[in-house]
């Protein structure tokens, strides 16, 4: 049985009552929290960007369409993988939400076992993504931290300058460059220069230049 997640949770949009409370019954029977909303316009009433879990969506629903919410969600920067519910003449607009960012589709009727593949797939890849954007964003806190001599050192560290290359660029002795050097190692809290470019690498350039 799936350990149910603290923060997780399960959202199936789908007007279609019979089909929304049997996914309902099948998710909580397998440990997981689940928001059921009849219309994609209730849904996004209540979406914001602090949402953890996935999205189950149905592709044709009045109203506001699951592939018009998928964009509107995209709009929005919205993270929550997704999984589409089609019928079989709604494939190819399935597989166009795939290119778009979609993580899968599934059509009905669908065996129990697959949807729930599929949904832990989704959990684990947004518990990836939830963590490395924390962990991005610790960096980005811990970079804005540093000064203009140490970020300055921290870029020609990055390039693989040696402390002695590093002091001939910036005019400063090797002794200065060895604390600037130290110091960017503790604020950053990396304990190594391969945990300190793996940081650096994982925010992309634009973070580190912030």
């Amino acid at each position: 049985m799936t350990e149910p997640q603290n923060e997780q949770k399960i959202y199936v949009v789908d007007d279609d009552e019979a089909q929304r409370d049997s996914l309902v019954w099948l998710l909580e029977s397998h440990g997981h929290r689940v928001a059921p909303f009849a219309r994609a316009e209730d849904f996004l009433a209540v979406w914001n960007e602090t949402l953890a879990g996935c999205l189950v969506l149905d592709v044709r629903m009045p109203g506001m369409s699951g592939l018009e919410l998928f964009d509107e969600l995209a709009r929005r920067h919205s993270v929550l993988p997704v999984v589409f519910i089609t019928g079989h003449g709604d494939v190819p607009m399935a597989v166009s939400a795939l290119k778009k960012g979609a993580v899968d589709f599934i059509e009905k009727p669908f065996a129990a076992e697959d949807m729930l593949r599929l949904v832990d797939a989704c959990l684990a890849r947004e518990r990836e993504e939830r963590d490395r954007r924390r962990v991005d964003a610790d960096t980005a806190r811990r970079l804005s931290q540093l000064t203009v001599r140490e970020r300055e050192v921290l870029d020609l560290i990055i390039v693989g300058k040696l402390n002695k290359q590093i002091a001939d660029v910036l005019g400063i002795s090797i002794k200065t460059v060895e604390v600037h050097r130290a110091r960017v190692m503790e604020k950053m809290g990396a304990s190594s220069l391969a945990a300190l470019i793996r940081q650096i690498v994982s925010v992309g350039t634009e973070g580190a230049r912030a």
